[in-house]
């Protein structure tokens, strides 16, 4: 089992217009009036494309086996292409940290894309285009070309989900596109990425590649309920493990997403790409979704789950500060379907929970996050006794952070963040957490 702990980079890095980076769909998304819950954007962010030495001394302090952390590619490509020339001061940027980090005795576990798509590509039709899918692949070999001689393990995407779904369905992350079937159309060339970055990344040298889904559990809350319960599996987790598994679309999903059906989309040899293209699958869990026939007197759709009629979602509490519902049995569940639906070995890369943070006197008691890890964690342990094979767990994330259209009104990090002075204060809960992984490494 490996311990870490996540950030991403426009989450964390700032530095938006440093060392010749491009714009990307959020530099653009987050100055739509009404966009980001408290106007904010990722200008300044943790200001970590600043501070490595800083972080890095936090991960050591914390005692991680692995750094999971994302590689912006308007830094590498800023127009998105190598056409247009390689940033070569972005990619010395990723160079010190993972050097860095090993010399700390900390594995580096990057993730190619974690939804910083360069505008450039968003202009010329974002992951609506297949083209997108091939130029992933490019940025893919050309990282891979200067890190993979010192990176094991790699992740081609992160939550391609809310990629596709939240930026081109919902319309409420970028690039914030609202419309019907775009966001399967985004889903389809998001699973083409992730074969051919895949690809590219073997190509290149790397040994251990993997994709990241945020999966969940689906929990009809009535028997009437079983049939939009199956439409919302089938778009939060099957649409993605099922291409890894056995290289196809299911009925039920199809039912919900016919243009999947499209062969103008999906073209002959897509999904045999993308079956059994990662050596692992990572799961981000934090909640499970709760399907319910909707009332006569409430909206009837739900735009994250396009296709899916007559739905409404009934989260129960408890609940975080973001009003996601916490049960950790929910953990156990994913883990064991992941691992059952793909037949790989799994890896939790997001677990979390976001709490109202008090600093007083310099110090931040945040119980609340200790008991969610606390629960997580051991359900982890309940799904590897189950015999699913578990390889690790990261926790989300390392710092307070620009949490997307939440802006910085929601506080996930082990280390607190002040947006003003960019002082970093380790809560209860980083202590926590150091103090389990220097257990685990004394037995």
């Amino acid at each position: 089992m490996i311990f870490g702990a996540a950030t991403a980079s426009y989450q964390v890095e700032g530095a938006v217009a440093e060392d010749g980076r491009g714009p990307s769909i959020w530099d653009t998304f987050t100055q739509r009036p009404g966009a980001i819950r408290d106007g904010s954007d990722g200008t300044v962010a943790c200001d970590s494309y600043h501070r490595i030495a800083e972080d890095v001394r936090l991960l050591v302090d914390l005692g991680v086996d692995h750094y999971r952390f994302s590689i912006a590619w308007p830094r590498i490509l800023p127009t998105g292409t190598p056409e247009a020339g390689i940033e070569s001061r972005g990619l010395d940027f990723y160079d010190r940290l993972v050097d860095r980090l090993l010399e700390a005795g900390i594995s580096p576990m990057p993730t190619l894309y974690h939804w910083d798509l360069p505008q450039a590509l968003e202009d010329r039709g974002g992951w609506l285009a297949r083209d997108t899918a091939h130029h992933l692949a490019a940025y893919a070999a050309i990282v891979a070309g200067r890190l993979a001689d010192r990176v094991g393990m790699w992740a081609t995407l992160n939550e391609p989900y809310c990629a596709a779904y939240l930026g081109y369905a919902a319309g409420i992350h970028a690039p914030g596109h609202a419309g019907g079937s775009h966001g399967h159309r985004a889903a389809h060339h998001l699973n083409l990425a992730h074969a051919w970055a895949a690809e590219a990344l073997r190509a290149a040298g790397a040994r251990d590649v993997g994709v990241v889904h945020n999966l969940a559990p689906v929990w009809a809350e009535s028997p009437e309920a079983a049939t939009v319960a199956d439409g919302v599996d089938a778009i939060r987790n099957r649409v993605w493990t099922g291409p890894l598994a056995a290289g196809a679309y299911d009925d039920g999903l199809l039912a919900v997403a016919p243009v999947l059906a499209d062969p103008a989309l999906v073209r002959s040899g897509d999904l045999d790409a993308v079956r059994g293209s990662a050596d692992w699958v990572g799961v981000n869990y934090y909640t499970p979704e709760r399907p319910d026939l909707a009332r006569t007197d409430e909206p009837g759709s739900v735009p994250v789950y396009p296709g899916v009629t007559g739905l409404a979602m009934r989260p129960r509490e408890p609940r975080t500060d973001i009003g996601w519902e916490i049960d950790a049995r929910g953990l156990t569940e994913v883990l064991e379907e992941t691992a059952r639906r793909t037949g790989r070995p799994v890896v939790v890369c997001e677990n979390g929970a976001a709490y109202t943070d008090d600093v007083v006197d310099d110090r931040i008691e945040d119980a609340r996050r200790i008991d969610y890890l606390a629960a997580h964690l051991a359900a982890l342990e309940d799904a590897r006794e189950s015999g699913a094979d578990v390889r690790g767990y990261v926790a989300w994330t390392l710092l307070d952070n620009f949490e997307w259209a939440e802006g910085y009104t929601q506080h996930f990090g082990l280390v607190h963040v002040d947006p003003r002075t960019q002082d970093r204060i380790p809560k209860a809960s980083f202590h926590w957490y150091a103090d389990r992984l220097r257990a685990r490494r004394a037995s």
